[in-house]
């Protein structure tokens, strides 16, 4: 039996986790979902925008608090920073969830149906 990969990007996690339940009857060999950001320790870390913590700039932009410092930097130098930017927080999709799923090859055209019905994009 071969095994096939499928990489799929959602705007919420409960999109993706919706997509998940119904893989799951499909027998998937693994299965994971992820949140990711551009920067390397920057994104929805449950913290809040809290402003007049620090005097930098980086401590303006929401989801960097309690991050690298050079996370921070790199975040605050995004143009989606200053507002001008229709990108949003997973960048010019909107999606920052990250469906990866491990499918044997008979049920994948299946498993990339069902992902696409659940608003994922391939």
């Amino acid at each position: 039996m071969t095994e096939k990969n499928i990489l799929a990007y959602f705007h919420s996690p409960e999109q993706a986790e919706g997509a998940a339940k119904k893989l799951e009857a499909l027998r998937v060999e693994d299965l994971a979902i992820n949140r990711f950001s551009r920067y390397a320790g920057v994104g929805p870390s449950g913290a809040s925008y809290k402003p007049g913590i620090s005097g930098s700039y980086s401590s303006w932009v929401p989801d960097t608090l309690n991050t690298h410092a050079s996370s921070g930097i790199m975040a605050a130098a995004d143009p989606a920073a200053s507002g001008m930017s229709d990108g949003g927080q997973g960048g010019p999709t909107g999606r920052d969830v990250l469906l990866t799923v491990v499918v044997d090859e008979s049920v994948h055209h299946r498993a990339m149906s069902i992902i696409e019905q659940a608003g994922g994009m391939i």
